[in-house]
């Protein structure tokens, strides 16, 4: 492994006029120097392109697409990702900020880690709000500023299947291979990171660093805020994807006790098909639930 290798941060812009040009001096700031910046605005409605474009001035050669339509989060990143030229990606929202030791941490943990396997490291984030000041932290700390319930690591299928282990993508560092080797992100989802994780996990291992390496921004607008919602269009595209990628996991099970883990998640997720009054939902996760039953 080189000493220094390349790392592609891929930076999605949506809307993001008001914080772009902080999160893009995140990356030009941190003390790792061996980076590539590709930036994409998914076709904004707002300023962002011409925020973007004027940062550009003192940044030429940083790449820049614009999309002539609005393709979302999947495809906008797998488009970047075939420009990318690094051993590394980050995939970083244009509203989230990359602490300064964040990608000299994540490549001291690629090349230090025990993992042989390894193809994913993530640390904590910190949490706030639209005008940045300080909410909490993604996984609880002590006053150290350390996790207070440690991560499992390494073989992370069967806790990523169940849902006991809730990993911080924004503050994730993934090997293009296997980027490269999974097909980049599903585009047929409205979302992405629970599918790769699934799909990453079964064949690698990830690592956790018990750090600080990001603020992630809490929006009104952000798609987590959608989940819960009643009756809402865009919660169900969301809840649909999910859906679709608990059917694509069942696929990749190979064992009963990973049948069982997924039972959990698909629990969960009748619960919130009933509390959302997605009943179609409701009764694809019943059938799915007597289907894996019967593998007991």
């Amino acid at each position: 492994m080189q000493n220094s290798p390349l790392v592609t941060v891929i930076c999605l812009c949506y809307n993001h006029d008001a914080f772009v040009v902080e999160t893009l001096n995140s990356v030009i700031n941190q003390k790792y120097e061996n980076i590539e910046l590709i930036i994409l605005d998914d076709f904004s409605t707002d300023n962002s392109r011409e925020v973007i474009q004027n940062w550009l001035k003192d940044h030429p050669k940083v790449s820049f697409i614009t999309n002539d339509s609005n393709l979302g989060n999947t495809k906008s990143f797998n488009k970047a990702l075939k420009l990318a030229k690094g051993d590394y990606i980050i995939d970083l929202a244009a509203d989230d900020i990359l602490l300064p030791n964040c990608i000299q941490l994540q490549i001291n943990t690629f090349k230090n880690s025990p993992y042989k396997n390894l193809g994913l490291v993530y640390g904590n984030a910190e949490l706030i709000t639209e005008n940045g000041s300080f909410d909490s932290y993604y996984f609880p700390v002590d006053s150290q500023k350390k996790i207070i319930e440690p991560r499992k690591t390494g073989d992370v299928y069967l806790s990523i299947l169940s849902g006991g282990n809730s990993l911080c993508s924004v503050s994730a560092m993934m090997k293009k291979t296997v980027l490269d080797e999974l097909k980049g992100f599903d585009e047929e989802l409205y979302y992405e990171d629970l599918d790769f994780w699934i799909r990453a996990s079964r064949q690698y291992e990830f690592d956790f660093i018990d750090e600080i390496l990001v603020q992630k921004r809490i929006l009104k607008s952000a798609m987590t805020s959608d989940f819960f919602k009643k009756n809402n269009a865009r919660a169900k595209k969301i809840n649909y994807s999910t859906y679709l990628i608990i059917k694509k996991a069942i696929q990749l099970n190979r064992t009963k006790e990973e049948n069982k883990a997924i039972l959990k998640r698909v629990h969960f997720e009748l619960i919130l098909a009933f509390k959302t009054r997605n009943y179609v939902l409701l009764l694809r996760y019943l059938w799915l639930k007597i289907k894996l039953q019967t593998t007991f």
